[in-house]
């Protein structure tokens, strides 16, 4: 039986695609493809939403992108980190942490009562 889907919370998009380009360059099919594998199909990102959030994360400085020839023989443009991007992740992870942290803490409590 395949995962349920549900929508990604806001600003979570620009997190998880910054994390699948920290493992290795790719373009933007390879990104949603990558994202569907890693969460056993719960993530599932439309071209709607990762297009456009490729383009602001390289406005941003975070993703430097170049044309190569994909695994299909057809050019693509394939995104990597820039080190601001690398940073803006380890800031991302942190805050995720602790956000996803005091909500557990959160649930562990009414679950007490």
């Amino acid at each position: 039986m395949p995962s349920p889907r549900f929508p990604i919370p806001q600003g979570t998009l620009d997190m998880l695609i910054l994390q699948v380009l920290s493992l290795e360059p790719a373009h933007g099919y390879g990104i949603a493809q990558r994202l569907e594998q890693i969460s056993r199909a719960v993530v599932q990102v439309n071209q709607g939403s990762l297009y456009p959030a490729l383009h602001r994360l390289e406005q941003k400085g975070w993703l430097q992108a170049e044309w190569k020839q994909s695994e299909t023989g057809r050019e693509a443009r394939f995104y990597s980190l820039t080190r601001s991007g690398r940073k803006q992740l380890a800031l991302e992870k942190d805050s995720w942490a602790k956000l996803s942290g005091a909500v557990r803490l959160i649930f562990d409590e009414g679950n007490k009562a």
